[in-house]
């Protein structure tokens, strides 16, 4: 469905001005924005308020899993609205619940509990590894093993739990109880455990993204994730994935840890769960469900108005087949990713990802960072996102096209042409 064919109602003024100066007055300076205003979008493109079309590989970072503008999306957000938008959970919700049981029946968990976004549901994770190894582990000083280069979330406890000391400058004191190991390092992992394990202090979880997204898109090494498994059963801890940005099918499958051949005991999820509409959730095994009424809860987490989208959007999946789609378009975006690589071998040293999350890594010896292809895409209308300085990555929606597909990658070469006349 087109802008253009939407209901009257819907439609948005095209000549609607923006006013920067205005904006930057009465918005706190916490994001460094791009000087555009995207202002509608339909399918994989966006339109600025100047009426300039982009092919959007963004995706609100891995977030519009239908794209924009979906019809499944604009019949929920109606009929959902009109019907009940919120209650408190201090009664049942039915769309929650609906929700929850399609979250179980795909996935290996057995509850779940809903927030408003990945930074809360990983702030739940570690709450539930915190009184789980206090109740059950009987440890005194709980710690949670993370990686070297990942990313958890904003609030004080995610910001620690994040390996990146770049995101934690100027926020200590710092939460304690987080131990940074290398990702897909086994030796390092099993000998912090060891190394932890004095007095009061021990390891009770361990908590790892099955992909590093805003590390730089690292994929998890399927036999490092399978030893991790297999240490977690062995010692009794629990194994935590955040699947914030590879969950919801962004890598082909349903979840990231089915990559991997494992099956995590708590994650989390966010992002593509509400295709744009904010919901997070924590999902678990019923072995570590111990958090009880009063320990943990969100106002908005689980309302009737983000639960029924976020059904809409799970059931399109399905119905749309899409997880076949991002399959198919990712191997076509990996493989003109690679043939644009193998025309600068000195300048682009990897291309990597899992289905329509994938990254295109800069070498550290030359100038050119990964912020500067941004830019220079987006003035040729492509919406791209870096990974770190050196990472640029494509995380398109999972309703994208072949054609989409195609477009981007001529519009990524000639871009690439240019910018690498000056390295």
């Amino acid at each position: 469905m087109s802008i253009e064919t939407l209901p009257e109602q819907t439609q948005i003024n095209s000549a609607s001005t923006f006013d920067k100066d205005s904006f930057d007055q009465n918005v706190m300076s916490t994001y460094g924005r791009f000087p555009i205003a995207l202002e509608r979008g339909s399918g994989s493109q966006v339109w600025d308020t100047q009426g300039k079309e982009y092919l959007d590989f963004v995706a609100g970072i891995a977030t519009c899993t239908l794209g924009h503008a979906h019809p499944s999306l604009i019949t929920a957000v109606t009929k959902q609205i009109q019907k009940l938008h919120h209650v408190s959970n201090l009664y049942y919700i039915p769309e929650q619940g609906e929700l929850a049981r399609w979250l179980v029946e795909h996935s290996c968990a057995d509850r779940a509990f809903f927030c408003n976004s990945g930074a809360e549901a990983n702030e739940a994770a570690i709450k539930l590894a915190r009184k789980y190894s206090h109740t059950v582990l009987e440890i005194e000083k709980p710690i949670i093993l993370t990686a070297n280069a990942s990313f958890h979330g904003r609030t004080l406890a995610t910001i620690t739990a994040t390996g990146q000391p770049k995101y934690q400058k100027n926020f200590n004191p710092l939460v304690p109880g987080f131990h940074y190991i290398p990702y897909n390092d086994i030796e390092a992992l099993e000998a912090a455990i060891g190394e932890l394990d004095e007095g009061d202090y021990r390891v009770g979880a361990i908590m790892l993204e099955p992909l590093q997204g805003e590390g730089g898109v690292n994929p998890g090494n399927r036999a490092y994730f399978q030893r991790v498994r297999q240490i977690c059963d062995e010692i009794g801890i629990l194994l935590i994935f955040d699947e914030v940005q590879v969950g919801m099918g962004r890598t082909g499958k349903l979840w990231g840890y089915e990559n991997l051949g494992v099956e995590p005991d708590v994650f989390t999820s966010a992002k593509g769960l509400g295709g744009g509409i904010p919901i997070g959730a924590m999902m678990s095994k019923k072995f570590c469900d111990v958090l009880q009424p009063g320990e943990h809860a969100s106002t908005f987490g689980g309302n009737p108005f983000v639960c029924g989208v976020a059904m809409a959007v799970c059931q399109t999946i399905e119905r749309e087949n899409l997880l076949s789609n991002v399959t198919a378009r990712g191997e076509q975006l990996r493989s003109g990713l690679q043939a644009i690589a193998a025309k600068y071998p000195q300048q682009i040293i990897d291309v990597r990802g899992w289905g329509l999350i994938n990254g295109m890594e800069l070498s550290p010896d030359i100038t050119l960072n990964a912020i500067d292809i941004v830019k220079a895409a987006m003035e040729e209308g492509l919406l791209l996102v870096p990974a770190g300085s050196k990472v640029v990555r494509f995380v398109p929606p999972l309703i994208v096209t072949e054609a989409d597909v195609d477009r981007a990658l001529q519009i990524l070469s000639q871009v690439m042409a240019s910018v690498m006349e000056d390295c």
